[in-house]
């Protein structure tokens, strides 16, 4: 018999009693993990501080949990958490030794159980008002994409094609107190930065915004970058995931060993580019908010007609601006 995939959104169960993960029924309210892991909850003192959710209210970090059967959480959850804990723990160079399935199963499942616990709430609601629940099918088609390859994580599955998503991991010159963690649910964006590293990632792109990126990440993939050099990095991978032409589409083959997923490359066609032109005065406005910590407003980033500044480069000479020469707090 082939292997069977879950698909949550064919009935959406806002529930406690359902697996997130498989579907499996649940037999005890305790039955659930936390979407933030324990270990990062206590090495940043994450418990108590609150994360704005869905519908524009606030909950503890502790608090923001997902129903999980206990088997998937020994023999699926707790491995991955503990791999990705020394790796994180030990930093940079440990980092970049894991392999990118893991990576993207770690930041999949959390961005997912963010996603999920939204549902959740929205679901209650809706059931409260003795309304359905329902997403966009744009959402649910790329909700339901990123939990079917997630399931890579207790379903042997193989990868064909291109690789459905797009990793960088970046050195960059952190101070030991900072968690700095931003997703952006719709295009499926996630960047990290901790410890000596950061991590830059499109979730369902089909390996696209890295190849479209590549020449700008080569250049710093051997730097000790500041903080605001990465954040850069990344506002140019979510930018350019924005301006994206194409979804991401797979095929699947199960059979009793495995499941197959073959990426098709997304490639441009006659009437439509793989990706939208590049507007500077947008890239500024979303280089905006990634540059926040430092106070620099749109107005200092661009001036009709020159080009954003840059951390990255300089932009008349395009030479590499050297990390250690920016005098900015880190």
């Amino acid at each position: 018999m082939p292997k069977q995939l879950y698909n949550p959104f064919q009935k959406f169960d806002s529930s406690e009693k359902t697996c997130f993960l498989t579907g499996q029924h649940l037999d005890a309210p305790e039955d659930e993990i936390s979407v933030f892991p324990e270990w990062i909850l206590d090495r940043y003192s994450l418990r108590d501080k609150t994360l704005k959710v869905l519908d524009k209210s606030s909950v503890q970090y502790q608090h923001i949990k997902i129903p999980c059967a206990p088997d998937v959480v020994k023999n699926a959850i707790n491995p991955l958490e503990e791999e990705i804990e020394k790796a994180f723990t030990a930093g940079f160079e440990a980092v970049i030794e894991l392999p990118e399935e893991r990576l993207f199963q770690w930041m999949a499942k959390l961005v997912f159980g963010l996603v999920y616990n939204d549902m959740s709430i929205e679901g209650s609601k809706s059931t409260a008002q003795g309304k359905e629940f329902k997403l966009s099918g744009f959402l649910q088609g790329r909700f339901e994409k990123l939990h079917l390859i997630l399931q890579s994580l207790v379903v042997p599955m193989d990868f064909k094609g291109p690789k459905p998503w797009s990793i960088r991991v970046f050195k960059v010159k952190y101070s030991e107190d900072i968690f700095n963690y931003k997703d952006e649910p719709t295009n499926l964006n996630f960047s990290l930065g901790m410890n000596d590293f950061g991590i830059v990632a499109c979730l369902q792109d089909n390996g696209a915004v890295g190849i479209d990126q590549q020449e700008m990440t080569d250049k710093f993939s051997d730097k000790i970058l500041h903080p605001i050099q990465f954040e850069e990095l990344c506002a140019r991978f979510i930018y350019a995931n924005y301006l994206l032409n194409h979804f991401a589409e797979y095929t699947i083959q199960s059979t009793e060993e495995k499941v197959v997923v073959e990426s098709i490359p997304l490639t441009s066609t006659v009437n439509k580019p793989l990706f939208d032109r590049w507007d500077d005065d947008m890239f500024a406005q979303v280089l905006t908010s990634y540059w926040k910590p430092w106070g620099i407003t749109k107005d200092k980033i661009i001036s009709f007609p020159n080009s954003p500044n840059s951390f990255l480069e300089n932009n008349d000479t395009y030479a590499i601006i050297e990390p250690d020469s920016i005098e900015l707090p880190r």
